[in-house]
């Protein structure tokens, strides 16, 4: 007999010895027992949506901006191909339209305005953007070796930031809430990341920093 069935039998035993007329009970008994039984099976965590929310925000999303140096071919029209740099006005000259503005799009954005604005000369509506080399800033701050502005020309993770600013001051870091804070649409959004987890090897979800991002580091028991 297994462990289950023994309590499952010492139970039903005690119900009968303490009422043995009482259909009542025998049925409250055999009703609480199935209910132990259910939900000892149907136990579920609840969703984490904050896991949710960090995978999209931490996919990589190239925005464009000053200093950009762009690619734009016309497959249908060759001769309009061009290679230029946004300037710090946030703009590019084109051939046939001037300027447009380009800095704060992302390239499939731009191809987008692109294909409309030339609508009218083209054949063909097909434009493509490329990224030739481009730098941005993010900044690290708090319990690093090194704090400060880190420019790169490639996606960089919050983890690969840290280590640019010559990693974390182990002595005082706390790893666990590590925080990312971003501006968005006039609003600064906060996102808190265990890299512990990720330095274990029990996470591999990489967060992906954005231009002008804020990585800060807190102190050990800092209310931060």
């Amino acid at each position: 007999m297994t462990t289950g069935s023994k309590i499952e039998t010492s139970f039903g035993s005690l119900l009968a010895k303490r009422n043995r007329g009482g259909r009542l009970l025998a049925k409250w008994g055999s009703t609480l027992w199935l209910g132990l039984i259910v939900g000892g099976c149907q136990t579920q965590a609840p969703p984490d949506s904050t896991k949710t929310e960090l995978a999209a925000a931490s996919t990589p999303v190239v925005v464009l901006r000053e200093g950009d140096m762009l690619k734009i071919a016309f497959p249908g029209s060759p001769n309009l191909d061009t290679t230029q740099k946004i300037r710090v006005d946030g703009k590019i000259t084109l051939p046939l339209i001037g300027e447009t503005q380009a800095a704060g799009m992302t390239d499939d954005e731009l191809q987008r305005d692109l294909a409309k604005l030339y609508a009218q000369q083209l054949s063909s509506k097909e434009v493509t953007v490329t990224v030739e080399s481009s730098t941005f800033p993010v900044f690290v701050t708090g319990c690093v070796i090194h704090p400060g502005k880190i420019s790169s020309d490639h996606p960089i993770t919050v983890l690969e930031a840290i280590m640019e600013a010559g990693g974390f001051d182990y002595s005082k870091a706390n790893l666990k809430a590590v925080r990312v804070l971003r501006h968005e649409k006039g609003v600064v959004e906060n996102y808190s990341l265990n890299l512990k987890l990720v330095l274990d090897g029990r996470q591999n979800q990489p967060f992906y920093l954005r231009p002008s991002d804020i990585v800060y580091v807190p102190e050990r028991f800092s209310w931060f």
